[in-house]
C-alpha cells in the first residue's frame, strides 16, 4: 500500500510538472511578444492592436489603412557610437583615398583619413553632405546597393564586435511581425539614404524595398554601353527626417499612418502627425535607458538626442518604452 502510495506521489508531481511545462510553452507559443517583459508598454501595444483589428469593434480599422512607420536608427537598430551609415562613409572614404590624393589636404576628408573622425564631424550638416556625396555618388544605383552589401557583410561594430545587421533589436523585430501578422503594412521612415537602406531591410526587417522611406541623392537615367540605369548624382535630393518625415511619408505612402515608432526628436513630427488624425492612434518612443546591454542617453546625446519628446509625449498620450525595464532581451543571438 504504501509503495502504491509513494508511486501515486510520484506520478501526480511528474503529471504536475508536465502540466506546468505544457503551460509554459503555450503562452510562449501564444505571446506574440516574447522578448517584451509584461509592463505597461507591452500591455499598451497589444490593447491597440486588438482595438483597431477586432471586427464589429467601433474602433476597427480596415487593413488598408494599417500603416505604421518605424524610424530605423535607435529604433530598430542601434545608433552609438555614431550613425552606421556614418561609419560607412568613413569606411568609404578610406577605400577610395587612393583615388584622391587630394583628400590629404582638404578638410574633412583630411580629418577622416587621420582617424579624428570627431575633427571631420566637426564641420556639421555641410562635412557630412560633402563626405556623403563624395563617397555615395558616381555610380549606378545597382552598384551602390552591391557597395552596401559588401560592407555589411565584412564590416563590424567598434564596441561589440557584432556584424551591424546583428545590432538590430529583436523586441522591435518581434513588434515588426506581430504587426503584419495583424494586418498592418510596415514602413522604415528614417533620416538615413533609402538606397543604404533598400538592399538589406527586407531580409532583415521583412520591409520590402517599396517600403522604406529616407534621404536621398539625385539620380538620373542614362544608357551607358547600351545598358539603361540610373546613375547616382553628387546633389542632395531630400532630407528625410524631423518636419521631412510627415512630408516623405506623404510623398511615398499617401496615407497618414496610425501607428509611429520613434526615439529621438528627429521622430517628433512623424508621432506628432501621425497622432493627429481621426480614430485611434499610437505614438511610440523607445527610451534608450541600459547601459549594461546597450546605452543610455537622452536629453545631451549628440546622437539619438531625446529631449522634448521625453517631456510631451506622456501628455500626447505616447508610450515611452523604458529600455531596461520593459525589454528582457535587447539584441539577437549572433549567427557567427
Amino acid at each position: 500500500m504504501k509503495r502504491l502510495t509513494k508511486q501515486f506521489q510520484f506520478n501526480s508531481a511528474v503529471l504536475a510538472v508536465s502540466l506546468m511545462m505544457l503551460t509554459t510553452l503555450a503562452h510562449a507559443q501564444s505571446d506574440p511578444l516574447p522578448s517584451w517583459n509584461d509592463t505597461a508598454s507591452k500591455k499598451a501595444i497589444v490593447e491597440f492592436v486588438e482595438l483597431v483589428t477586432t471586427p464589429g469593434s467601433p474602433s476597427f480599422v480596415a487593413p488598408a489603412e494599417r500603416i505604421a512607420t518605424f524610424d530605423n536608427d535607435g529604433t530598430l537598430w542601434a545608433e552609438q557610437p555614431m550613425y552606421f551609415q556614418a561609419i560607412f562613409i568613413f569606411d568609404r572614404i578610406e577605400e577610395l583615398a587612393p583615388h584622391h590624393p587630394e583628400w590629404k589636404e582638404k578638410e574633412p576628408f583630411a580629418s577622416a583619413l587621420r582617424g579624428d573622425r570627431k575633427a571631420a564631424l566637426s564641420g556639421g550638416v555641410k562635412a557630412i553632405l560633402e563626405m556623403a556625396m563624395a563617397t555615395h555618388a558616381g555610380m549606378s544605383t545597382e552598384a551602390f546597393g552591391q557597395t552596401v552589401m559588401e560592407w555589411l557583410d565584412s564590416a563590424k561594430h567598434p564596441t561589440t564586435g557584432r556584424r551591424y545587421t546583428e545590432m538590430v533589436y529583436q523586441p522591435m523585430l518581434e513588434l515588426l511581425d506581430y504587426l503584419r501578422a495583424n494586418g498592418f503594412k510596415t514602413y522604415i521612415v528614417s533620416g538615413g539614404g533609402i538606397e543604404f537602406m533598400r538592399p538589406w531591410a527586407e531580409h532583415v526587417y521583412g520591409v520590402p524595398p517599396e517600403q522604406v522611406v529616407g534621404s536621398s541623392i539625385k539620380s538620373t537615367y542614362e544608357v551607358r554601353d547600351g545598358q539603361p540605369m540610373l546613375m547616382r548624382l553628387p546633389e542632395m535630393n531630400f532630407i528625410d527626417d524631423k518636419e521631412g518625415k510627415p512630408v516623405g511619408i506623404n510623398q511615398h505612402i499617401g496615407r497618414r499612418p496610425i501607428m509611429a515608432v520613434g526615439n529621438s526628436d528627429g521622430d517628433f513630427q512623424m508621432l506628432e502627425w501621425t497622432t493627429a488624425g481621426d480614430g485611434p492612434r499610437f505614438g511610440l518612443l523607445v527610451h534608450h535607458t541600459d547601459n549594461e546591454r546597450e546605452w543610455a542617453y537622452d536629453r545631451e546625446s549628440h546622437i539619438g538626442r531625446l529631449d522634448r519628446g521625453l517631456d510631451e509625449g506622456p501628455k500626447r498620450g505616447w508610450t515611452i518604452v523604458d529600455m531596461a525595464r520593459d525589454w528582457g532581451t535587447v539584441f539577437p543571438p549572433q549567427t557567427d
